[in-house]
């Protein structure tokens, strides 16, 4: 081979190793360098003014101070599906950067366990950061009606009102009618904020089962000051301090094998308000987005303003919701299927 071909390919081939040797510009650059000065998307999967609005815009007016950089968060809502749009838009087309994170309801971690249409993602590869608080739901019935016990529900028709065919409010009634006998029907198509809150004031429903407790006191919090409801069964794994004499759906399933179905629909309640960046940001970037979550939940103002706004705080961290979900769709088939089937809104069954 002639000398100037032997230098010509020599020179090609250190070029080459000079090329890979070299790191890219996005791990090279440090996490404070692509916050500074930066706008964080922050994209709720549910409604403007309900209380999951409230809670994730309160966290963006402190979280970015514990950010390297300190970024500022501009929220957006994206509601459609139950918040399975969002998720679904965080996992498949956001810039895999870290500049932008997705704030869900709590049916988002486990959605795609159960088949739900249209939660195109997978929970297990998405980086969660933690989660504000779990979510601790209620059946309740507005102050004027005669049911005040779920007995009640047993023995005749109560019409409740529900947010769209997806979501929880739509969704827990069919599964208490299923594993409880109760006798819940429901109105669903209501807007998931005001909409959803206004239908019991203005009696166009009796009630709504499956709102949750503390998204209730951060919304309408005059209904639990002046005992506008009356709550009838709580729908978590534990009860809640506050409610100590309401039955909880677990108490009342005595059969052991309904008793697993509802345990591990209530299960994906624990995650509460979870938060996520999408799969394939930068490590150094999810590991600062966790730290500072943490930090925010430990914030004087952050918890200050929670206060004042009475929002509950209960928060997980991301690597405990990501064990959460790996034990859950480790769980049984056959219990996964029972699960489902209560769970998937009739116009999306074969």
């Amino acid at each position: 081979m002639p000398s100037r071909t032997i230098k010509k390919h020599w020179s090609g081939l250190c070029a080459v190793a000079l090329t890979l040797s070299l790191p890219s510009f996005a791990s090279a650059q440090s996490v404070e360098d692509f916050y500074k000065g930066r706008q964080i998307n922050l994209i709720i999967g549910g409604g403007a003014g309900g209380g999951y609005d409230v809670y994730y815009r309160t966290l963006a007016r402190h979280m970015g101070r514990h950010i390297p950089g300190n970024p500022t968060f501009i929220a957006k809502n994206q509601p459609a599906a139950g918040g399975l749009a969002a998720a679904s838009a965080i996992y498949t087309t956001a810039e895999k950067d870290g500049g932008t994170i997705g704030a869900f309801a709590n049916n988002v971690t486990m959605d795609p366990l159960f088949g739900a249409v249209g939660a195109r993602y997978d929970p297990l590869k998405l980086n969660w950061l933690g989660s504000i608080g779990k979510q601790q739901s209620v059946c309740a019935t507005w102050h004027e009606s005669p049911i005040k016990r779920i007995e009640q529900a047993q023995e005749r028709e109560v019409i409740v009102g529900a947010a769209g065919a997806t979501s929880n409010t739509a969704l827990m009634p069919k599964v208490l009618n299923a594993l409880l006998d109760t006798k819940f029907r429901v109105i669903a198509g209501y807007d998931p904020a005001a909409g959803l809150t206004l239908s019991i004031e203005r009696r166009e429903v009796e009630g709504i089962c499956g709102l949750s407790w503390s998204t209730m006191k951060a919304s309408r919090p005059h209904w639990i000051k002046d005992k506008l409801l009356n709550v009838i069964v709580q729908l978590a794994l534990q009860k809640l301090p506050e409610l100590p004499d309401v039955p909880a759906g677990l108490d009342i399933v005595k059969d052991p094998h309904k008793k697993r179905v509802l345990t591990l629909i209530l299960l994906r309640q624990e995650t509460g308000r979870p938060m996520a960046a999408p799969p394939g940001v930068p490590e150094d970037r999810v590991a600062a987005l966790r730290r500072a979550f943490d930090a925010t939940m430990k914030d004087p103002a952050f918890i200050a303003e929670a206060e004042k706004l009475q929002l509950e705080i209960e928060p997980m961290t991301g690597p405990e919701i990501q064990k959460m979900l790996a034990d859950a769709f480790a769980t049984p088939k056959q219990i996964v299927a029972e699960a489902a089937e209560l769970l998937t809104p009739p116009a999306q069954k074969k």
